[in-house]
């Protein structure tokens, strides 16, 4: 296939749009399928560029690594970026790996005609390309007794790794255990293992989903990363579609520059966030300390991710509340009831006298303050067999928050709950399906006005903004809302009560309670 291709440099042209030109022809000759099984998805130049413009390096002589470079576009502009800011810069090594064997005779042609271009400029540019798994040839530097400081490296690495996730099985995942804490996916390998690859104040600059921000999965990641680098500047896209559009990549994207540095928790972050592409260059930015987006004291080091004035007026109302629900005896479980496992306890129907039978409740019985059970749904019955093989998979009928563990990418809220009181069926037992979260008291009961104030506070404006500020995907994770943050048992109980006496659970007025409460009726104004 690459005989037959002849596609070469334009007169005068940067290096960088070569690069994106190739990167182009390239894509549009191999399939999606192909695109997805490599996590294939190439730099627009405009992100190139822009996380150039974060390298401050001055060094007359630079070590640097693109892990994955596809068809080198961040190298390039990179490069340029340095040569435009650095009159002193002289020598350059690159260090490239490239796993994909039809992709590597286009990384060849960027790089050499990058070597010429530089070549013109009175710079010398040596580069090693390797057809080889980055992971797999870098995992030793995780363990610390094999390795502590690399030998030889890196003064700036940058980077658009792939994206998907591997399998526990996958002989990346076992090399890379350090970072693993469920199923990983391997852009995090691949930011794990160059933090470790840096030199002492060596720059860092990925772009990857933010999902690393929060979660389970991400977890023994994030306690790695974050006490490696000191993170400097975040760049956030406000749209989903518009960084990756020419790959129709539906992916919420982050920009990372981290240096290896002593961590210092008053150290100053930039936080800045563009729609998409157009207004990439002209975004708005935010100051905040490292201790305020991070706190690495938590077990989850959850990073915090605000981008406008509401978020921030949100953040800094929650940062000064200082429960969690387990303060409160208030515990979050998964539902129990895997619903391809307990076929044999699942039915439709209702019948009496005949077997004993429990309400169950599925992800599609719960909207936003308001249950709706039972509901007809195809694979979906509404009750469960009360009987021995069962009884694992229930839970005692009690007073209890459902919350959705996932949310789809068109609702217009992340935490979507629904009150249940003990009294909504007559039973003993209920089932509680896979997909949902269930909120209750340890030993003991949640007070109706628990129920109701905690279900408004979930459902509101306020705690979905909260929320969205640490978590890039549709999951709602259990462990993600043990960390989160809760205002003070009595406001809770107040809130509450307010909603009961008002005999009005819409969310027009959840919202109006909660922002008057709070004195949020300027920032938070979308009653629904």
């Amino acid at each position: 296939m690459n005989e037959t291709i002849d596609i070469g440099p334009l007169y005068s042209e940067l290096p960088s749009d070569f690069a994106d030109r190739l990167g182009v022809f390239y894509t549009n000759k191999v399939t999606i399928q192909h695109k997805k099984e490599w996590g294939q998805f190439f730099t627009p130049t405009a992100i190139a560029k822009l996380m150039a413009s974060l390298c401050n390096s001055h060094a007359n002589r630079i070590r640097m690594l693109d892990p994955g470079c596809g068809t080198a576009v961040l190298t390039c502009a990179l490069i340029e970026f340095l040569t435009d800011h650095n009159p002193d810069i002289e020598f350059i090594e690159l260090i490239a790996y490239e796993t994909d064997s039809d992709l590597i005779f286009y990384s060849q042609k960027t790089l050499n005609y990058l070597t010429n271009w530089l070549d013109e400029k009175g710079i010398k540019f040596i580069y090693s390309l390797h057809l080889l798994d980055f992971i797999l040839e870098n995992a030793f530097v995780l363990i610390d007794d094999m390795f502590s400081t690399p030998i030889e490296a890196y003064d700036i690495i940058i980077s658009n790794p792939p994206y998907f996730k591997l399998s526990k099985e996958d002989e990346r995942t076992k090399a890379a255990q350090a970072l693993v804490s469920g199923q990983p996916n391997i852009y995090s390998i691949f930011m794990g293992i160059a933090s470790k690859l840096l030199k002492e104040n060596g720059e860092l600059i990925f772009i990857t989903p933010r999902s690393f921000a929060s979660g389970n999965y991400f977890k023994a990641f994030r306690e790695f990363f974050f006490n490696t680098v000191q993170i400097e500047h975040i760049h956030l896209f406000n749209s989903r579609k518009d960084t990756f559009n020419r790959d129709s990549v539906l992916q919420e994207t982050v920009i990372v520059k981290a240096i290896k540095a002593k961590i210092e928790k008053a150290k100053q972050v930039v936080v800045s966030a563009s729609d998409g592409l157009n207004d990439i260059f002209s975004p708005t930015i935010k100051y905040f300390s490292s201790e305020e987006l991070i706190d690495l004291t938590s077990k989850e080091k959850i990073l915090h991710l605000p981008t406008n004035d509401k978020e921030e007026v949100v953040m800094s109302l929650v940062s000064k509340w200082g429960n969690n629900l387990i303060d409160y005896r208030i515990q979050i479980s998964t539902g129990p009831v895997v619903s391809f496992r307990s076929w044999d306890y699942i039915q439709n129907n209702y019948e009496n006298g005949t077997v004993f039978l429990a309400p169950l409740f599925w992800l599609h019985n719960v909207s936003k303050m308001y249950l709706q059970w039972p509901l007809s749904s195809k694979d979906k019955g509404q009750y469960i067999k009360v009987e021995s093989g069962s009884m694992p998979l229930l839970i005692p009928n009690k007073n209890y928050i459902f919350l959705r563990r996932f949310s789809t990418k068109d609702d217009k809220s992340r935490l979507i709950a629904a009150p249940y009181f003990c009294n909504y069926v007559k039973a003993s037992f209920i089932g509680v399906e896979n997909k949902l979260n269930y909120i209750y008291k340890i030993k003991g009961h949640l007070k109706r006005s628990e129920v109701a104030g905690l279900c408004a506070l979930l459902n509101s404006e306020l705690f979905d903004t909260y929320f969205q500020i640490f978590n890039g995907n549709v999951n709602v994770s259990a462990t993600e809302l043990r960390e989160m943050r809760f205002p003070s048992l009595e406001s809770i109980n107040e809130i509450g009560n307010m909603i009961i006496l008002s005999n009005d659970y819409s969310m027009r007025n959840v919202n109006k309670v909660i922002n008057q409460y709070f004195k949020l009726e300027a920032i938070l104004t979308l009653y629904e």
